[in-house]
């Protein structure tokens, strides 16, 4: 892998895992606005070697050494640095089944938000979508079984991997819902600064899965994962104290994140099956989707309204 591409490929981790952690920084950003200046520096210390290392760090790595169990942690981690042939085979032997299980993952998280979430309509359709929500169970039922029936023919582990990735949707979903409902109890309620703190790690680590997720879809290396996402997960944090109003005004940057996730799915997905995609095709397609939504969000009058 050239210099350039590995350039590209950070650069556009670091951009996902911005525009998609943008829901959790405004949820930071009003339960710190609550606590106390020492517990709001030790959540931001600590709390980010927290997501940057554990969380950020660790998952990927767990995903890829599940997929391939025939290799040690350290030989997943060092791949891309590595000349054994075994390693790199056994790693495209089994990444067919992490591809399709969050490419999965990542078009159902779509597909809840266009029929079911509220949202700034920033394309045509949008509307139709969102009244329609009660089809959303019948469209992930028959995508995913349409998606399991093409699997089965490639590998039975495939279609086992569309499926974890399906569970996993509604496993987090769950979760991340709950934590969405306690927030008002979080700002307003009286649980401790302490108790906040470790509620707010548990809520990044549930939107974190997102990013860490869709960064298969740019590159199977760890170590670029690491780095990538965690640029991103610096940049979030210093949004959450900093400029999250300002985040606010850009009306449709959360539509520019959902559409890139589901471009990020779809690569996913097809990559899964064998067809070859090239490594600048996910960075490229971020950059573009996020900038077309930002140059949007810009140009809508709330942008040029003062921030409170």
């Amino acid at each position: 892998m050239d210099i350039v591409s590995i350039i590209l490929i950070i650069f556009g981790l670091c951009l996902f895992e911005i525009i998609s952690s943008i829901d959790n920084a405004i949820i930071n950003a009003e339960v710190l606005s609550t606590m106390k200046p020492q517990f709001r520096r030790w959540f931001l210390l600590w709390g980010i070697l927290f997501a940057v290392f554990v969380v950020r760090g660790l998952l990927p790595l767990i995903l890829v050494w599940a997929a391939t169990p025939t290799l040690t942690p350290w030989e997943v981690f060092t791949a891309m640095f590595s000349d054994s042939p075994e390693i790199k085979e056994a790693i495209e032997a089994s990444s067919p089944m992490l591809l399709i299980g969050g490419g999965i993952f990542l078009i159902f998280l779509f597909l809840h938000w266009i029929f079911l979430e509220d949202k700034e309509y920033g394309l045509r359709g949008e509307r139709f979508f969102e009244s329609k929500g009660v089809w959303f169970f019948a469209v992930v039922s028959l995508l995913l079984a349409v998606i399991v029936w093409f699997a089965l023919e490639q590998h039975p582990l495939m279609a086992f991997g569309a499926v974890v990735g399906s569970s996993a949707f509604f496993i987090v979903h769950g979760f991340r819902q709950n934590a969405e409902a306690q927030e008002q109890q979080l700002i307003g309620g009286n649980m401790s600064d302490i108790s906040k703190i470790f509620y707010l790690e548990v809520i990044d680590a549930t939107f974190s899965i997102d990013g860490v997720l869709g960064a298969f879809a740019f590159t199977m290396s760890v170590p670029l994962i690491l780095v990538g996402n965690a640029l991103g997960a610096i940049v979030v944090r210093q949004l959450t104290v900093s400029n999250v109003d300002r985040i606010k005004r850009y009306r449709f940057l959360k539509n520019g994140a959902m559409y890139s996730i589901l471009c990020l799915g779809c690569i996913m997905v097809i990559d899964s099956f064998g067809v070859h995609i090239p490594t600048y095709v996910s960075p490229l397609i971020t950059f573009g989707v996020v900038g077309y939504f930002l140059i949007k969000s810009m140009r809508d009058p709330l942008y040029s309204q003062p921030v409170c």
